[in-house]
């Protein structure tokens, strides 16, 4: 599958990659750094970001107040809909955390934003019409994994189950004659036939 994306990023100029995932840093070293690194377009998924974003504010204004609650609406909006809304984040998170300097959940929480800063630009990425969070990723892992791989019994090694995947994406993708064109130019292989090959009799 890592193959088939990276020949077909490269194959498709105009082709927009857009990777995205939670904070999980495992998740981001293959992102990053192994599925087409230096290409695509980075985002952390919407959805945990404003997960993280409520137990800051629960930190900073105290747990279920009514203050944490409206605070919370105010930069989440902020945070989807306003270019640069990331910087009002950690700029609000930043005031409150140097008035609570023993709030380690604060600080913990101000430091997830400001490692993920680069991953949060989500006005820029609706403006592109890009998705901003992973629940179409996430469904598909159920669809095209799950349903298939995990079954009463199944033990696949590596390579089996790869194979599996690889063409049930490109068939639940309507992109099988498209993907075979690409691994018929990637794995080619002359054919020896062995030299004691008897043809079958014609009738």
């Amino acid at each position: 599958m890592l193959l088939i994306i990276n020949n077909v990023v490269k194959l498709d100029t105009e082709l927009n990659l857009i990777k995205i995932a939670d904070g999980a840093a495992d998740n981001w070293r293959f992102l990053s750094d192994t599925l087409v690194p230096g290409q695509g377009v980075e985002l952390l998924d919407y959805f945990h970001a404003c997960d993280h974003l409520n137990e800051a504010m629960e930190a900073a204004y105290g747990k279920d107040s009514a203050t944490a609650v409206a605070k919370y609406q105010e930069y989440k909006s902020r945070l989807k809909n306003e270019m640069g809304g990331i910087e009002k984040v950690i700029n609000t998170l930043k005031y409150h955390s140097q008035k609570n300097p023993n709030n380690k959940k604060l600080a913990t929480e101000l430091d997830y934003f400001r490692n993920n800063r680069h991953r949060m630009q989500y006005a820029q990425a609706l403006k592109s019409n890009y998705p901003i969070g992973s629940g179409v990723t996430e469904a598909t892992c159920k669809t095209l994994v799950t349903q298939r791989m995990k079954c009463a019994g199944m033990r696949w090694n590596i390579k089996g189950g790869q194979g599996v995947l690889t063409a049930r994406s490109l068939i639940q993708s309507d992109l099988f004659d498209n993907g075979w064109d690409v691994l018929a130019k990637t794995y080619i292989e002359k054919i020896k036939l062995p030299e004691n090959v008897i043809p079958f009799r014609k009738k």
